[in-house]
């Protein structure tokens, strides 16, 4: 049985809590800027005083308001500052912050709010707040609250007059009354399979994930001076822990939900790092490649060999054997193309962390060869974000690297990804029989199937449940296939099916914002519906080069046999994707069976 375990080197003291980090700051460093808030097209300092300020006026009036110690307090808002300063608010109350992703429908609402018992719900407009007419576990006895009302004040100003009467001496009893061993967030799960579960994570939790990131070599690259942009949604686990390594490591942290307008926020905020899912650095890269297509086929073409003079100067990299050549070569496109793509990332950016999903060797290599690496890692919302990751001294691509310090993994005799140590959660939210599934022998089961190598780097290839069984017996992990497919500038979504069929298949989607481009270099009309270009047979060729890469990866017995390309793009908003655009198999299996049934001849 495959195992790596690495020590820590950190301690957590009983008596701290993650509100320390930004309070310590306050104290040792007030003047230190630990937020940069947008207002229009400038990002302004807040210092660790102003912001543990602001902090303070928020909770006392939530105490005011009826917040007592141990309750759970929802968090119904997109990325911004004030959701990271209520977060410290409603923890220095002693209450416990239940995150709800800003994309939830009501029926998700009401199931949180039922489940929690959540004494209060902090939405961000009032349009939010009308959605709650339809959560029936939102009733008069809620505390319900308004970030950004249609009229009066701010919920910021509201608190801060309602809670003017809050002693600080009360404000911090409440908050010393936390402990490394009290919760410290209940997050519930986006739900690829089943109804959300709650996972508790406790205040060691999250200092784990600070200790245990620091640890690393990572911690050179932050520090005074650097800045990082969030936009991930702060619901989810890993922009809410890698908020909090941020503030710790003395980084600058600045919020944006205009994912639309990434790159012209980029070029204005100039981010030393940026935390991402796979999906955005792949729309980067195929971004790019179409706009060098655009504008001529030449540049498209030089595109092409840059890239792959990337990939292979990353590769060579590792191995320590850089030629002249190639080291020729990639210094011409540095120039070209590279200096480019940096640029549109803000020109400061000097690495990136990718969680949430599998990046995949190829996007690796790319961006490193780039200069700006990627360091994939891996985690749950079980393990409080990361458990595992690449770092500047401590990369393998096409892994997610060792355990963080502090934690340790193994393999078990079924492949599966057992995980132990300070960011692994405790168990389930008042669902015994689910922990006891989840937790065996103080070993969590990550329904994550990989490998360990000798110098403890974990390999993730599928997960238990998406294990294709064909007919015939084959077992295929979809993943790496549809990793390979998704490279292919017009493929959005790639799926691949198969279970208990005679051969594999797949579903594919386009990318809507590449179409036009793709119709123009081809000669199409513009107005082709999309009706007619899914039987387009041009564009079916150009995916089926796309299938046939992937294809090369597997063996004839694995191979995708027949595909077809649907009309509309999976969505969140559809229920295909989860707010981490994860695809939900089974619900894309049910809404499109009828595709699937044309692929299978039923």
């Amino acid at each position: 049985m495959a195992e790596c375990r690495v020590p820590a080197q950190f301690t957590i003291p009983p008596e701290r809590n993650a509100t320390d980090v930004l309070f310590d700051a306050a104290a040792a460093e007030p003047g230190r800027t630990v937020f940069l808030e947008q207002a229009g097209s400038d990002w302004l300092p807040i210092t660790a005083q102003e912001a543990a300020d602001r902090v303070r006026a928020l909770a006392k009036g939530l105490i005011a308001s009826g917040v007592n110690p141990g309750d759970r307090v929802a968090l119904l808002s997109a990325t911004r500052l004030e959701w990271t300063l209520l977060d410290f608010a409603i923890w220095s109350t002693g209450a416990t912050p239940v995150p709800i992703y800003d994309s939830s429908a009501a029926p998700q609402i009401d199931w949180i709010m039922e489940d929690s018992s959540a004494v209060g719900i902090i939405v961000e407009t009032e349009a939010k707040r009308k959605l709650l007419d339809d959560v029936s576990h939102v009733t008069a006895a809620t505390m319900v609250f308004t970030i950004d009302p249609a009229e009066g004040p701010s919920l910021e100003e509201h608190l801060t007059a309602v809670g003017a009467d809050v002693t600080d001496a009360e404000l911090e009893a409440r908050r010393r009354s936390l402990k490394a061993d009290s919760p410290a967030t209940l997050i519930y799960t986006s739900g690829t399979t089943g109804r959300p579960k709650g996972v508790m994570l406790y205040h060691s939790n999250m200092l784990g994930e600070i200790g245990g990131v620091l640890d690393t070599s990572l911690s050179e690259l932050l520090g005074e001076g650097k800045r990082l942009l969030l936009f991930l949604p702060m619901a989810h686990v890993l922009a809410r822990a890698i908020n909090l390594v941020a503030i710790e490591a003395k980084v600058a942290v600045g919020y944006t939900a205009d994912i639309k307008n990434l790159l012209p926020t980029f070029e204005v905020f100039r981010p030393s790092l940026i935390l991402s899912v796979p999906r955005v650095f792949e729309k980067v890269y195929n971004s790019a490649r179409q706009k060098a297509y655009d504008d001529s086929v030449v540049k498209g073409k030089i595109f092409d060999r840059a890239a792959s003079t990337a990939i292979a100067y990353s590769q060579a990299t590792e191995t320590g054997s850089v030629g002249t050549l190639l080291g020729l070569r990639h210094k011409l496109y540095d120039r070209l193309v590279y200096s480019k793509l940096k640029a549109a990332l803000g020109s400061q950016c000097e690495l990136a962390i990718s969680g949430g999903a599998p990046l995949g060797a190829r996007l690796g290599h790319f961006f490193r060869g780039v200069g700006i690496p990627v360091y994939e890692g891996y985690g749950l919302t079980e393990t409080t974000a990361a458990v595992a990751v690449n770092t500047p001294s401590h990369v393998r691509m096409g892994t997610v690297g060792r355990p963080l310090p502090g934690n340790a993994a193994r393999i078990a005799d079924d492949g599966e990804v057992l995980l132990s140590g300070t960011v692994v959660f405790g168990g389930y939210w008042q669902n015994d029989e689910a922990t006891a599934e989840a937790i065996t022998d103080g070993w969590f089961h990550t329904g994550d199937l990989g490998s360990i190598d000798e110098d403890g780097y974990i390999k993730i290839t599928g997960r238990k449940k998406e294990i294709i069984v064909t007919a015939g017996g084959k077992n295929v992990s979809p993943a790496p296939m549809e990793d390979i497919m998704r490279a292919h500038p017009m493929i959005s979504q790639a799926m691949v099916i198969g279970d208990q069929q005679p051969f594999i298949g797949a579903l594919l989607t386009l990318d809507a914002e590449l179409i036009p481009d793709w119709l123009e270099r081809n000669g199409k009309d513009p107005s082709t519906s999309m009706a007619d270009l899914v039987k387009d047979a041009d564009l079916h060729a150009e995916l089926q080069a796309a299938v046939d890469e992937a294809n090369a990866t597997v063996s004839h017995a694995e191979g995708i046999k027949k595909f077809r390309i649907l009309r509309n793009d999976f969505t969140e908003e559809t229920g295909e994707l989860t707010p981490t655009l994860k695809v939900k198999r089974k619900v894309v299996a049910d809404k499109h069976g009828y595709h699937i049934d044309k692929i299978y001849g039923h």
